[in-house]
């Protein structure tokens, strides 16, 4: 076996750093495609997944589904203890609905983790890069932030709450703005009581 030079070894040791620590100036496991930025005095959290949860509500003509999906990982950059920035990615092929059970159940999930709508086999991951985070007074903030799904990037804006350690947020979502087709007015006419509204919520609750 052909041995490695002490150039090779520092060569692979450099690569194998810049894609796990994208984030240099904190060494936080970020990815290479994460855009926001902090400063190098600001402090990082990671969001603990196990004890976050994302809650997910759609509605259509005369009803409505609801269920949650698992945060994967993510973590917050404060600066003065203000949040600055910030980044959650979100784990599409966990979509569980709770208001249904047995066939109806699997049925609903099969069909949104189709290429129908969210194609998970093939984005398995979508996230929420936050960019600007504006504190407003009691524990408030307004963030403007970067909504990836289904690798279609676009941008967005709400309102978080962050106190003692938890972070909460409604985020409504434009899913015709991702590409995501089925049952949808901007993309079908004459559907009647097939219509699924365009906008779907997320109600987001973080431990860091």
């Amino acid at each position: 076996m052909k041995k490695l030079t002490f150039k090779s070894i520092l060569f692979l040791s450099l690569l194998s750093f810049s894609f796990t620590f994208a984030c240099g100036t904190c060494g936080c496991r970020a990815p290479k495609k994460e855009k926001h930025k902090h400063s190098e005095n600001s402090v990082t959290n990671n969001i603990y997944s196990q004890k976050s949860n994302v809650k997910w509500k759609a509605t259509k003509v005369g009803g409505e589904h609801e269920g949650d999906i698992t945060i994967r990982s993510g973590h917050l950059h404060f600066e003065d203890e203000k949040l600055t920035s910030g980044q959650v990615e979100i784990d599409m092929q966990s979509i569980n609905c709770t208001d249904l059970s047995g066939t109806y159940k699997d049925k609903l999930e099969l069909h949104l983790n189709s290429s129908d709508f969210f194609d998970t086999k093939k984005h398995p991951v979508s996230s929420i890069d936050m960019l600007n985070c504006k504190y407003v007074g009691n524990n408030k903030y307004k963030i403007k932030a970067e909504m990836t799904i289904k690798n279609i990037t676009k941008n967005i804006e709400f309102e978080a709450t962050l106190k003692d350690g938890k972070a909460s947020a409604k985020v409504v979502i434009d899913r015709s703005e991702f590409d995501v087709r089925y049952g949808s007015g901007s993309f079908f006419s004459d559907l009647g009581d097939n219509l699924i509204y365009d906008d779907f919520e997320l109600v987001i609750n973080m431990v860091y």
